[in-house]
């Protein structure tokens, strides 16, 4: 069985401050203002990261006055961390049954 991840996905949480990002969306929504107080991050950076959150499907967006605020979107981490999954299943069977290839 060939198991494949979404290499798209993974690059985009391989990026520290969008993992933090993600990390503390996981936690609670919050908005721009929180998101640079917790980061550190500039605001211009921290919106380049969020954008291509959004672009992946990772975080969606509520506006709220004059604020956005941005939560989690569980559903790609979980398809994710069930690709991960799956491949540990497929890893454990492979060592379970001692499947290797030979050599020419």
């Amino acid at each position: 069985m060939m198991t494949s991840v979404d290499t798209e996905l993974i690059r985009v949480l391989a990026d520290p401050l969008r993992l933090k990002i993600v990390t503390l969306l996981a936690r609670e929504t919050l908005c721009t203002t929180h998101l640079v107080e917790e980061t550190g991050a500039r605001q211009t950076n921290l919106s380049n990261h969020l954008k291509v959150l959004r672009e992946a499907g990772v975080v969606e967006t509520e506006p709220c006055g004059r604020f956005t605020y941005y939560r989690l979107r569980p559903d790609g981490i979980e398809a994710l961390a069930g690709q991960f999954a799956d491949l540990a299943v497929t890893a454990r069977a492979t060592a379970d049954a001692n499947l290797k290839r030979s050599c020419p």
